[in-house]
């Protein structure tokens, strides 16, 4: 029974925390405010390619789509266009601040289909089965509980439905100043690895920003 109870501890100790590099500059609001200047950066459009993502993603007319750790709601006006009046955009994020900033795009841009979710560090709290695509867009690296937030986007997405991953590669050219090396946790085949034994089936990969991004795509 020793032995189990231990085994226990080192697996759960495996998952827990596994991105504090990545998460440092979160913890505080004054770092939180560095990294939204980041996010809303003039220049975002050339080097994210947003509207690009939306239509590789598969967005269409009517769908319910997530914006996994949405930030500043950098993604919500491209996604609440693509869904256009009948579909509903849920933008999810762990920080009030950054929700605070969400909502004040949406107000400016005149969105009328997003609704906020309060997420949690083990759970993204998405309605069950009611996603028909989920994007985590330069999040996934962020997740302190990856298994347990793969659960619970699992459980929110429809059946058929896609979590869509966009990241960075762990490579030194992927980021600025080769920080990929330790800011980024593991590289694309390892991150399809993990979102597989979360039972989520692997279905396609391709580039999304050439040596820098690429995109995962899986289904429930």
């Amino acid at each position: 029974m020793k032995r189990i109870l231990i085994a226990l501890l080192l697996c759960s100790a495996v998952w827990a925390q596994v991105a504090r590099d990545a998460n440092s500059n979160y913890q505080t609001k004054e770092g939180r405010e560095s990294v939204a200047k980041g996010l809303a950066r003039a220049n975002r459009d050339v080097t994210q390619r947003p509207q690009e993502l939306i239509e590789a993603m598969g967005v269409k007319p009517g769908m319910t789509v997530a914006d996994i750790g949405t930030g500043v709601g950098y993604m919500l006006p491209f996604m609440s266009r693509a869904v256009g009046p009948n579909g509903h955009v849920l933008a999810e994020d762990i920080f009030d601040d950054f929700l605070d900033k969400a909502k004040q795009t949406v107000a400016r841009e005149k969105l009328g289909n997003v609704e906020f979710v309060k997420g949690a560090e083990t759970d993204p709290n998405l309605p069950e089965n009611s996603v028909d695509i989920a994007l985590a867009l330069d999040s996934y690296h962020h997740y302190n509980y990856p298994e347990k937030m793969l659960a619970g986007l699992r459980k929110g997405l429809k059946p058929g439905g896609h979590l869509v991953i966009v990241d960075y590669y762990k490579r030194p050219t992927a980021m600025p100043n080769g920080n990929a090396m330790s800011h980024i946790r593991i590289d694309a085949p390892d991150v399809i690895k993990e979102v597989e034994a979360s039972g989520l089936k692997f279905v396609s990969q391709r580039e999304h920003i050439k040596d820098s991004q690429y995109m995962a795509v899986f289904e429930k």
